[in-house]
């Protein structure tokens, strides 16, 4: 009997250790952003993004918390259609000199004109939640992921994908997407941010902590957060545990998410 409890005990730990480490099969070639990480960057994507006030503006507030000094220099702007996948945008159109973010606000909401020419250091770009690993979208996923990047590259910014998460009633997404984006960033010579992969992680160290709205699929405010300190890490290079941007999360459940969100930065660019 003890010898069959100690076996059970040893499978359920197993199970566990795989489920934390929930990885796509094929490694990121890319596992920085560079020496100098972008300061201001472009969001395209879709509802994922926009949920809670913009996952982009919460990531411009954790930058700043992390260099008060030049707390101007970050600037973060989303481009998103509900529903969209990446064939929706027009990224020619979206990265024109002059165009998009050729203004923005400050603290006290004065306009402040920016830099004339090239608005933006990166493009973080994100397909429809199935997109990448439906029968009938994949190839559009593909197709689109490559020629965004060399659009992106051609207006002298750098080309960033965003891997976003499973459905809370179908984890086993997770590891399909992750496969769908490390292979399309490593097609194109593009970083990819472990945000499903780090909703996975989370999911297994506290089960009860929400990260999805009543749907199931679009983020609570702690899923936006979860996702905000993933791209901070991925982005900068930088731990976001300890940061004083807690977007009004509890403090145990922002040093949870920032430690988990480091950790699987970490071990997914195989730091």
């Amino acid at each position: 009997m003890m010898r069959l409890f100690a076996r059970v005990m040893l499978a359920m730990c197993l199970a566990v250790v795989i489920a934390f480490n929930a990885q796509a099969q094929t490694k990121p070639k890319v596992t920085t952003s560079g020496p100098d990480f972008p300061k201001a960057a472009l969001f395209v994507g879709n509802s994922f993004f926009y949920y809670n006030n913009g996952m982009p503006g919460h990531l411009s507030f954790m930058e700043r918390a992390a260099d008060a000094e030049n707390k101007a220099a970050y600037r973060n702007t989303m481009v998103t259609i509900g529903g969209s996948g990446l064939d929706w945008h027009d990224m020619d159109n979206l990265l024109r000199p002059n165009g998009i973010g050729a203004y923005s606000f400050d603290e006290q909401n004065n306009v402040v004109f920016n830099k004339p020419g090239r608005q933006f250091d990166a493009v973080v770009m994100m397909d429809c939640s199935q997109c990448p690993i439906h029968p009938q979208l994949k190839d559009a996923f593909a197709t689109f992921a490559k020629k965004d990047s060399e659009i992106v590259r051609a207006h002298g910014m750098r080309p960033i994908l965003f891997m976003s998460w499973a459905y809370a009633d179908k984890p086993e997404m997770t590891e399909a997407l992750a496969e769908a984006y490390t292979i399309a960033g490593n097609a194109n010579d593009a970083l990819v941010i472990p945000a499903g992969l780090a909703f996975a992680r989370v999911r297994k160290l506290q089960p009860e902590l929400n990260l999805y709205a009543p749907d199931k699929r679009h983020p609570s405010p702690a899923g936006t957060y979860l996702a905000a300190c993933v791209t901070f890490a991925a982005l900068t290079g930088r731990s976001p545990v300890g940061n004083s941007y807690g977007m009004g999360l509890d403090p145990e459940t922002t040093q949870l998410l920032q430690k988990a969100a480091w950790d699987t930065v970490q071990e997914y660019y195989g730091r």
